[in-house]
């Protein structure tokens, strides 16, 4: 049995976010916690022992105290149900998260050697002592099974695969630790538990939705899909920013070449947007744009929101 647990469902910033006044930001401020997000990740589990992270979010911590599962065991001194970090990007609001994880426990971080790059790069991650905290590559298009922290299997298998994406914002005109060729800065996920073959997708960053990626997510179960902007000149026109998000990387909910459009004829159990952004009208309950999305059998979650397949 595969669980997942939306740790937070917000973009980078959350909702609300610190310095903004937008109208999603005033509106979560002014509903206590029923509106507010936090930035994207979400655990899963294949025997509701042993937990897996995809990416780590800024607000990890507060996420972990939020979410039973991740609580240490009852008893035990010092203990982390947490086997594992598996990055499918180097943003900062996948990365920093690591930072709050650095007390001693063991487990190990997957993600791709351009993604690694980057933490090697920056001395602020050998905070996280290798003996304790591995450092695994991996491989477009090559499974991999995440193991416990005492090297036993863990039942899940990982495939990474590339998306339409770009690096981290903060690279940008400056070189890459990774290298400036070549896939790995931008990752989707397909996590199937080995002993009955369920399986769900995470893709929380996609700049365009390809033939090729529809085919990979097609008859799948479960999706959780970058849902950052409603229109791709949203923030724009909110006086929030200046570019688009198919330049940051992030592909718009509506719109001809937008997710719901072209994903509309996939056979898809349940389809949900993650990585949402405080500036996106669907964040609103009985906002229209909500009510489009919902209309398309898509689901905008709350933190916390668990799913067994």
């Amino acid at each position: 049995m595969l669980r997942v647990v939306v740790l937070g469902a917000a973009a980078g910033g959350g909702v609300p976010q610190w310095n903004c006044g937008c109208e999603g930001c005033r509106a979560a401020r002014a509903s206590g916690h029923d509106l507010q997000r936090t930035q994207a990740s979400v655990a899963f589990s294949g025997d509701g022992e042993h937990w897996f992270l995809i990416n780590a979010s800024p607000d990890l911590r507060q996420q972990l105290n939020a979410t039973p599962q991740l609580h240490p065991k009852a008893g035990a001194l010092r203990h982390t149900p947490i086997a594992g970090v598996i990055l499918t990007n180097g943003e900062v609001d996948a990365v920093a998260g690591l930072l709050s994880m650095r007390e001693g426990s063991p487990f190990t971080v997957y993600a791709h050697e351009k993604v690694l790059a980057i933490l090697k790069s920056n001395s602020i991650f050998n905070v996280l002592n290798e003996t304790n905290v591995r450092r695994q590559p991996t491989e477009i298009g090559e499974p991999f099974e995440p193991r416990l922290p005492d090297g036993a299997r863990s039942g899940i298998e990982v495939l990474p695969f590339a998306v339409p994406g770009k690096s981290a914002w903060y690279l940008e005109g400056k070189a890459h630790p990774g290298g400036a060729t070549g896939d790995g800065d931008t990752l989707g996920l397909k996590v199937t538990d080995k002993s009955t073959g369920n399986c769900f997708f995470f893709i929380a960053a996609c700049a365009e939705v390809t033939d090729a990626l529809k085919a990979e997510i097609d008859g799948a179960a479960l999706v959780f899909f970058d849902g950052t902007v409603w229109q791709d000149d949203e923030m724009i026109k909110a006086g929030l920013a200046h570019k688009t998000g198919k330049s940051m990387g992030h592909v718009a909910m509506s719109g001809q070449d937008g997710a719901i459009a072209r994903l509309a004829d996939l056979d898809i159990d349940t389809k949900i947007f993650l990585h949402i952004n405080n500036s996106n009208p669907a964040l609103l309950p009985g906002s229209t744009e909500r009510k489009a999305a919902e209309a398309a059998g898509w689901q905008i979650p709350a933190d916390g929101t668990e799913i067994v397949l």
